[in-house]
């Protein structure tokens, strides 16, 4: 296994600048963040830039990371390819086939996205959809000979009372994923939050598991006693549950050294990539960078053995 990072929680950085810090820090691998650019987002990295992405480009990327003894574990591109609004949805799919792209021209067989929901439709409806329109996106992918991690995250913000939006939030659905041609970008904290065990959720399904994301998470159980584990009803804000954040690994209730432990024992032998979403070490680049090195001195010691 190798220890690397998600590039979008640098989104004004470089790729150049990223890549130099990665591995003057002993990072050996990056997911490198390729949203569009799009005007007032700046919070979404586009460290990519896959709608004119070609070989040259693909050439310089290689000889970057190279320089810095790094690889690419995968093209990061995290969307709702099930979005209600048709517009935006083929928009998505759209890109989402750019990275494709990017990534056989770059030699990266992996593409990390996400299932996505119409908030608008049960999940029964929703399964029935994504039967309809995501096999076409995995055929795209498998004709370039890239496959498509899909993250356990439930994106509940995307929703307006909290609930899963992401169809790919719990174990029950992972073997459904398997039988559309998708993948697991398996990521521990969210499975915490929602009260399942993450080491038995990867026991039963380290075989579909090709990506790795390294986010912890820290629980207040004493305010979950007071908002449930949807979080606030009242005065809501989007993102926010009132008992529970995402925080830097080692920092939270995830154990990682029984996480990493049930990886070996399955014979993974991809990249664990840190996801940087704590809000305690953001702020700016030098604080993102402090959290970032703070998790590679937490896991280290258990991936880089």
């Amino acid at each position: 296994m190798k220890l690397g990072f998600l590039t979008a929680c640098l989104p004004g950085e470089s790729l150049d600048d990223v890549a130099g810090w990665a591995g003057d820090q002993g990072y050996a691998a990056l997911e490198v963040a390729a949203w569009p650019d799009r005007p007032g987002r700046d919070w979404e990295a586009s460290h990519l830039d896959v709608e004119s992405f070609g070989p040259a480009d693909a050439e310089r990327v290689r000889a970057l990371l190279d320089r810095h003894g790094l690889e690419l574990s995968a093209v990061a591109y995290y969307e709702n390819n099930l979005h209600q609004d048709l517009a935006v949805r083929e928009a998505t799919h759209d890109h989402l086939r750019r990275c494709i792209d990017a990534a056989a021209l770059l030699g990266v067989g992996l593409v990390g996205t996400f299932v996505g929901r119409d908030v608008g439709r049960t999940v029964a409806e929703n399964l029935r959809l994504a039967e309809q329109v995501l096999p076409p996106l995995v055929e795209y992918a498998a004709a370039r000979d890239v496959r498509l991690v899909v993250e356990n995250c439930p994106m509940e913000g995307w929703h307006p009372d909290g609930y899963p939006a992401n169809l790919a939030y719990s174990p029950e659905l992972w073997g459904w994923l398997a039988e559309l041609g998708l993948w697991l970008n398996y990521d521990p904290s969210h499975l915490v939050w929602l009260g399942i065990d993450p080491v038995a959720a990867l026991e039963a399904h380290a075989d579909r598991v090709l990506h790795v994301q390294a986010k912890d998470v820290e629980v207040d159980a004493s305010a979950r006693d007071r908002y449930g584990v949807f979080g606030r009803a009242l005065d809501r804000e989007a993102w926010v549950s009132g008992w529970w954040r995402y925080r830097i690994p080692g920092l939270g209730q995830v154990d990682w050294r029984r996480v990493v432990d049930t990886l070996h024992q399955a014979g993974y032998d991809g990249v664990v990539s840190v996801e940087h979403e704590d809000p305690v070490w953001s702020g700016s680049p030098e604080r993102v960078r402090r959290g970032l090195a703070l998790a590679h001195r937490t896991l280290s010691p258990h991936v880089d053995v």
